[in-house]
């Protein structure tokens, strides 16, 4: 009996994939569930697996090629083929006393995420080590990775020393299992110690990748200042290194420029400037900023809100709320409980384009816009609609800390149906949200001020915050659009509609 092997749903708004890696050749043995090949997207990496335990027989889709959605990728061939059963784990040959070489690789980084850097080996070598412990953290420019042992051991080999930059599926070290693992010896010295040094300044090594680009650009190490850990010089100091020299010496480049060349700088000015590349999450947050704009009819609307009753209410409950619920109550928690109101009766605003269909969410995954030392994040507070105060509170904070410590994961950061962003606490009194895409509406918070307002017949300084409503106006109307501002207007004026659910 053949199965087929086909490609899975790939996620939201993503029609095709890469193969990048066959784990497997034709007459390989595998078992259910077992890790056949590695799909890459422009948004996550996706792992297929087995469908059935067999021999791998066709692979039709080879590394490299691109398939849609539902394509065939290889066929199983079930029945006696079956009975070799493919390993658990990724092991080499046993080593005496039955111990087992099990890999440490470099586990899914997420999306557009293709390299990473080790930051931290939390073990050594000769180090025993439990089943799921933590070995190593990588680092990547969207967040950090902690990697668990695959396997109880000894940890006998680290082949990606600190600061090292490591690919996706990479191997990060080895470790001995099984019965023969407490014997294994370890090494005298780690990996990293047994190359010299890279100068003769220091004690040492430096990034295997930023070694390769020296050499490639013809820089010694004395020429590029390290920023890495006791002063190892990591890739970035390179590209730094040489879009120095290339600034105090300009060389014409056959590729177009991604932006209109710059106006010609004095020689005197370029001394004094500086130039850095972009980290690849600046680049794919100006790539999904540009693509909104390109794609969405995007048009913001405005109103104020008089932030007096909602402010009473914190002052009245903030710290009976904090001591029984542990958690502070700030303002976000209203505005996400009306925001959450406002959807409810213009589900237009929640809802998103693909194709030629509208689809409507009857579920808010609210995504809170939080600004990190890296760039602009959105983890996304699932089920917004069906959570209390407390329990909206405690998830912005615990997104918020992770947001900031690089700890997110890329599926905290996806599947949000519609934005709130805080400008305010920056002080901005005005500003026009651009789209999350492919959502259909986000809102912007700015600064209270306190202000005059004719409040009966009569001048009154009430503090004051303006909102903006930024929508796609092809399946969001100017009516729709409106009635949602009001309606989260309203429901701060007076927080207890709230309650009462109106």
């Amino acid at each position: 009996m053949t199965t087929e092997v086909r490609v899975p749903t790939l996620g939201e708004s993503v029609t095709e994939a890469t193969v990048a890696t066959w784990f497997k050749k034709p007459g390989d043995a595998v078992a259910v569930d077992e890790m056949l090949c590695e799909l890459e997207t422009d948004k996550v990496t996706v792992e297929v697996p087995s469908p059935a335990a067999g021999t791998m027989g066709e692979i039709v889709a080879a590394e490299g090629d691109t398939v849609g959605v539902d394509a065939l990728l290889a066929t199983i061939t079930e029945g006696a083929a079956a009975a070799t059963p493919a390993p658990a784990k990724p092991a080499e040959a046993t080593a005496p006393g039955n111990a087992a070489s099990v890999k440490v690789m470099v586990p899914t980084l997420g999306e557009s995420v293709s390299e990473a850097t080790v930051s931290t080996w939390f073990k050594k070598v000769g180090d025993t080590i439990a089943q799921d412990e933590m070995l190593c953290e990588l680092e990547t420019d969207k967040v950090s990775v902690e990697v668990p042992a695959p396997a109880a051991g000894v940890l006998t080999e680290i082949l990606a020393a600190e600061g090292a930059t490591v690919e996706a599926a990479a191997q990060l070290a080895v470790i001995s299992s099984g019965e023969g693992a407490a014997a294994a010896p370890a090494p005298a010295a780690a990996p990293q110690a047994t190359s010299a040094p890279a100068s003769g300044s220091k004690d040492v090594e430096n990034a295997p990748s930023a070694q390769k680009a020296m050499a490639e650009a013809g820089l010694s190490p004395d020429q590029v200042q390290g920023t890495g850990r006791d002063g190892r010089v990591m890739k970035e100091d390179v590209s730094r290194a040489i879009a120095a020299a290339a600034s105090a010496a300009p060389a014409a480049t056959n590729a177009a420029p991604a932006t209109p060349p710059r106006a010609p700088v004095a020689a005197e000015d370029s001394a004094r400037e500086e130039r850095v590349k972009m980290t690849r999450l600046r680049q794919t947050i100006a790539r999904r900023l540009k693509d909104a704009q390109n794609t969405a009819a995007i048009l913001t609307t405005y109103n104020e809100v008089d932030m007096t009753e909602a402010m009473a209410l914190r002052k009245q409950y903030k710290e009976e709320f904090e001591k029984k619920h542990g958690a502070r109550l700030g303002f976000m928690s209203f505005f996400t409980k009306a925001c959450c109101h406002a959807l409810k009766e213009v589900p237009e605003v929640n809802a998103e384009i693909d194709g030629t269909d509208i689809v409507y969410k009857n579920f808010v995954h609210m995504g809170i816009a939080a600004g990190t030392p890296q760039g602009l994040v959105v983890p996304v507070i699932r089920d917004a609609d069906k959570m209390s105060f407390a329990e909206i509170e405690k998830a912005i904070a615990e997104k918020g800390k992770r947001a900031r410590d690089g700890k997110l994961s890329m599926a905290e950061m996806q599947g949000g149906t519609f934005t709130i962003s805080n400008g305010g606490v920056y002080g901005s009194l005005m500003s026009s949200p651009i789209l999350n895409p492919p959502q259909s509406g986000i809102l912007g918070m700015h600064k209270i001020q306190d202000r005059p307002m004719v409040i009966n017949g009569e001048i009154k300084i009430r503090p004051m915050m303006y909102l903006a409503l930024s929508y796609d106006h092809r399946i969001v109307d100017g009516k729709g659009a409106v009635t949602f501002l009001v309606r989260v207007k309203e429901a701060l004026e007076d927080p207890r509609r709230l309650l009462m659910d109106l």
